[in-house]
């Protein structure tokens, strides 16, 4: 899925014009973005935590040499899955692909009523 096809099913789903769905995804992930570049936690209920971890610096090996070198250190994105999702993704209803496999179109997963009346 892209960020195009998440444009397209908002599209679809709440009505609201092409333009104004892509506003709204890039204002989403802009927030997400902006949270994790400034290390604060994103948790999105229903759906999971994004973490930024901070990894040390470590000694490690060249592969192709085998000579030690140091790992810089750095940050690395996580994330882990609510038990919402996982409980949707492993027990929910089989259902038929369309080729646009998405988490908006889960039982209970997106409410369009509930998107328009926050929206504005």
């Amino acid at each position: 899925m892209t960020k195009t096809d998440l444009m397209d099913l908002i599209h679809e789903r709440v009505g609201s014009p092409r333009k104004e769905a892509g506003k709204v995804v890039e204002a989403v992930f802009a927030i997400i973005r902006e949270s994790l570049r400034d290390g604060r936690k994103v948790k999105i209920s229903g759906f999971g935590t994004f973490i930024v971890n901070h990894k040390h610096a470590r000694r490690g090996r060249n592969p192709r040499t085998g000579a030690p070198i140091t790992i810089c250190s750095r940050r690395v994105l996580s994330f882990k899955p609510g038990q919402v999702l996982k409980d949707r993704i492993n027990n929910g209803p089989p259902r038929e692909s369309n080729n646009r496999t998405t988490l908006m179109t889960m039982p209970g997963g997106f409410d369009p009523a509930a998107f328009s009346r926050h929206r504005n």
